[in-house]
């Protein structure tokens, strides 16, 4: 299943908490070789992750199985912090923009998990009325986004690090609903039980 978890939230779930920031430091520090940091624990984490984001994440048998985090452009980013030279018209700044970060996959988990994530992203820029989301990426993960059909346009590139835009229409729900395994529906109901269960303040904010 998936989840909608604010940071402040996360402590409520130790074994997805945990394995997610785990998978994290396998993925971008001993696969990719990114240079981020990793703590006793094994958790990749960075300071971004302390600016209360709304994480996505697949779930199975409680444990991580693939993530994504949100945050809104109209604070502190990633993407404007440390990689504006990829934005070729300067940082972005809009209510309708979000930040993407962090599309993180666990061992063994593939198109089908990388989709669900997709289309958990795109029920929630049709929630909160976002028309675009942008992230950074390593240039490998341009063949996982096109083989979900979810490709983004190309900002700018630099060293194999990639800045691109996502938008989202409504025939994307159905071709990701197919290869996740998961409609709409399954996706409406989980955010509803997600807001059920956290704090009333963050029920209406990413």
């Amino acid at each position: 299943m998936l989840h909608f978890i604010y940071a402040c939230d996360l402590h409520y779930y130790p074994l997805l908490q945990s394995t997610m920031f785990q998978d994290r430091a396998r993925q971008f520090k001993d696969r990719l070789g990114w240079n981020v940091d990793v703590d006793a624990k094994g958790w990749e984490r960075d300071q971004y992750d302390d600016l209360n984001p709304l994480y996505v994440i697949l779930s199975s048998d409680g444990r991580h199985a693939g993530s994504m985090r949100l945050l809104p452009t109209t604070g502190p980013t990633m993407v404007n912090d440390y990689f504006h030279r990829l934005l070729p018209d300067g940082p972005l700044h809009s209510a309708h923009i979000w930040e993407c970060t962090r599309f993180c996959l666990a061992p063994g988990q593939g198109t089908a998990a990388a989709s669900a994530l997709q289309l958990a992203g795109g029920y929630l820029m049709k929630r909160f009325g976002v028309d675009h989301l942008v992230g950074v990426f390593d240039k490998l993960m341009t063949r996982i986004y096109r083989g979900i059909g979810a490709s983004p346009q190309i900002l700018g590139n630099s060293e194999g690090i990639c800045a691109g835009l996502w938008g989202f229409d409504a025939s994307q729900f159905e071709e990701l609903s197919v290869r996740s395994g998961i409609t709409e529906a399954d996706v409406k109901r989980w955010f509803s039980a997600s807001l059920a269960a956290m704090g009333k303040g963050n029920a209406a904010r990413p």
